[in-house]
């Protein structure tokens, strides 16, 4: 059996606020910086996170920390 594929959702910048716990300051200043996911173009004035992304930015993190203890 087959493992079902995780569903993409796209994520605004409040979700990804609330995921990362980051300010919005700091996740442009990181993206412009390559350390955070670019967000798509959903909209002519929209943008938005693919959710895979964020989840694989938090994972990586994470791992950053394990690697250090």
């Amino acid at each position: 059996m087959t493992n079902p594929t995780p569903k993409i959702t796209l994520l605004r910048l409040d979700d990804v606020k609330n995921q990362t716990g980051l300010g919005r300051s700091i996740i442009y200043k990181m993206i412009g910086e390559g350390q955070f996911p670019s967000p798509v173009k959903i909209t002519s004035k929209s943008v938005a996170w693919p959710s895979n992304e964020v989840d694989e930015w938090i994972t990586s993190k994470i791992n950053d920390r394990n690697l250090l203890h």
